[in-house]
């Protein structure tokens, strides 16, 4: 089914900068069925997991990561950006190649114990999941998986989240 995928996903050369390929989803994301399959499919692998909360990363990765709480009977968990939720957080910060970014979870967000699925859109280098996981764990809650729609191989983002399950639909 993941092939499938590839025909709504279009590669857009030399955005946001030359030298990059962005994967745009925005096709398959105005596709019912193309959405509704996806979701499906990202839920797949943790069925039979007992997931209280799913966790999605700003801002795509909240596309996918609500419908996908639905689908698994759990609540849903935004992570944020720095300064965009407006109670009590915990923070943790990742590198960019530009430079560095935090991103937030509401304190009382998650509780102690919860198993959490962490979702977003693309897995690149791996920096804002693994501070995802951080995040997770500042709240004393445990990742049971990672899912993601896309990997991006090359960047060898996985080796940031050793020990994680980490679960991509199609990779580049």
């Amino acid at each position: 089914m993941a092939a499938h995928y590839e025909t709504f996903i279009r590669a857009i050369p030399d955005f946001p900068r030359p030298g990059v390929i962005f994967r745009d989803i925005t096709p398959m994301l105005g596709d019912a069925d193309a959405l509704r399959a996806v979701v499906h499919d990202l839920a797949a692998p943790f069925r039979q997991q007992h997931v209280d909360r799913v966790a999605a990363i700003e801002a795509r990765g909240f596309v996918l990561g609500a419908p996908l709480a639905v689908e698994l009977g759990a609540g849903f968990v935004p992570l944020r950006k720095a300064g965009k939720l407006p109670h009590e957080t915990f923070s943790a910060q990742y590198e960019l190649e530009y430079g560095d970014a935090a991103i937030e979870l509401h304190q009382d967000g998650l509780r102690r114990g919860d198993n959490v699925l962490l979702v977003d859109d693309v897995l690149a280098t791996g920096g804002t999941l693994a501070a995802a996981v951080e995040l997770v764990r500042q709240a004393g809650a445990d990742v049971t998986g990672i899912v993601l729609l896309i990997e991006l191989t090359a960047l060898n983002g996985r080796a940031r989240l050793p020990d994680q399950n980490v679960v991509s639909l199609i990779q580049y």
